[in-house]
């Protein structure tokens, strides 16, 4: 007698959760924002993305590329020079990724006011008497 995997735990959505891993996390998100509008080099992404490293930066864009998001093309100039384009499949996400960096740009205070009213009220319940 064969039984189906309970529902959520399929091959498929494993797979799935894999992906949704690499383009949802937060330095993937902003480097498919900043290449929604053109081609950039490596340093003007680095530029634009406030707090990313260059080795977080270089990780980010390596797991894109792996994954067909976005594209890296080398031209043989010196010094060398590597711009990076979100592939047709990238383009897909532009909608969804604008979407949510736009959320957290527009209730980044309304959060940070909740987390601290938060913070305050669990330290006040942990704290001896």
């Amino acid at each position: 007698m064969e039984t189906s995997p309970p529902s959520g735990h399929t091959r498929a959505a494993c797979r799935a959760r894999e992906i949704l891993e690499r383009i949802g996390d937060k330095w993937s998100l902003y480097v498919i924002s900043q290449l929604s509008d053109r081609t950039k080099r490596f340093n003007e992404l680095k530029r634009d993305i406030d707090g990313i490293s260059q080795r977080m930066l270089t990780v980010t864009l390596r797991g894109l590329e792996r994954d067909g998001i976005v594209s890296r093309t080398m031209y043989p100039v010196m010094p060398p020079r590597v711009d990076y384009a979100l592939t047709p499949l990238g383009r897909t996400l532009l909608d969804a990724v604008g979407f949510l960096v736009c959320w957290a740009e527009e209730h980044v205070d309304e959060i940070e006011t909740t987390r601290a009213r938060y913070d305050t009220r669990v330290e006040s319940f942990h704290t001896p008497d």
